[in-house]
């Protein structure tokens, strides 16, 4: 009996020096530590490495995107649209609005985005919690202001606007929620690239050209440098008509809890009533409605941001309703 267990104890005794052995590499080799799996992928998955995609998937999104972008589209216009077979485009369609993500209006035979888009564009609201709290910041701006107030996100080069609150002005301001604006050609955009730090504002800036869309778009890297040093000093931003002729915007950014930008909030409207006066006596208003939405959201203030002025009033802004 003794013997064994002398057998036993010398085989754990050879397993367990097997097993660091492996464990080590062999004795020319590196101790190696276990790598901890990410909860987002399946085990054995390199997240350096680009995992390949499902084109039928890719295919649908597409799909998807183009009937959101569309006011209603014939099977024709989506599946010239898709480049899909139209028996295929139609067999997409009919999967998604199964799922209530696209909509076919029989009155007219068109295809429509789906109510089940805006949940799922909810659910990220909900995340980022920006349009939860910044909708009453907008409200008060507009009724301040006279103008109609935006809300938008950062989303790589562009901003995207997710609320916006309009003025009962007959001409004024509009922008359909979703509507993406290149950031160096927008209030906000500019706010946030001049806020941000260099590295993140040069990877914002490196997917393409900046392109220009008025004669008053900053186009041109110096340009544009020359502008954010002035938005970064003085805490908000102005979009002199270089997206869209005859408007114009005053805008400030929204930072996170790493103080980075994220976001923004801006008052826009016709350039005949947003005069040179009535923009600088805007300005502060809005940088301070950006440093409350920042404060809300439990963000942080960078130190540097000149956000940190003494509160201003929301209804000290002038009320300058004058005729278009």
């Amino acid at each position: 009996m003794r013997k064994k267990s002398g057998k036993m104890l010398n085989y754990r005794a050879k397993r367990f020096f097997t097993d660091v052995s492996t464990f080590l590499g062999g004795k020319n080799k590196s101790m190696q530590i276990p790598q901890k799996r990410s909860l987002g992928r399946p085990r054995g998955t390199n997240s350096g490495v680009e995992a390949p995609s499902v084109q039928s998937l890719d295919r649908a999104i597409g799909l998807l995107r183009l009937v959101a972008e569309g006011n209603g589209l014939s099977l024709t216009d989506v599946a010239q649209g898709s480049g899909l077979p139209a028996s295929t485009a139609y067999r997409m369609l009919t999967t998604l609005a199964a799922h209530g993500l696209v909509e076919f209006a029989e009155a007219d035979q068109r295809w429509f985005v789906g109510i089940e888009t805006f949940r799922l564009g909810s659910a990220f609201l909900r995340r980022r919690k920006l349009a939860e709290q910044g909708r009453p910041v907008i409200q008060a701006l507009m009724a301040a202001s006279g103008e109609t107030a935006n809300l938008a996100v950062a989303d790589g080069d562009c901003v995207v606007f997710v609320s916006q609150v309009e003025t009962h002005e007959a001409i004024r301001a509009f922008f359909r929620p979703g509507t993406r604006s290149p950031l160096h050609a927008s209030g906000i955009g500019k706010a946030i690239l001049a806020h941000a730090e260099p590295g993140a504002r040069a990877a914002m800036l490196s997917a393409g050209a900046l392109e220009r869309f008025t004669p008053k778009t900053r186009a041109t890297p110096e340009e544009l440098a020359e502008d954010l040093a002035l938005i970064r000093a003085r805490g908000w931003s102005v979009d002199d008509e270089e997206r869209n002729l005859g408007m114009r915007c005053v805008a400030a950014p929204v930072f996170n809890e790493f103080a980075e930008p994220v976001g923004g909030v801006s008052i826009s409207g016709p350039a005949v009533r947003m005069d040179d006066a009535k923009i600088a006596a805007l300005g502060p208003v809005v940088a301070q409605a950006a440093r409350r939405l920042t404060l809300a959201m439990g963000g942080a203030l960078p130190a540097w941001s000149g956000l940190e002025a003494p509160p201003t009033s929301l209804c000290s802004a002038p009320k300058n309703r004058s005729p278009a």
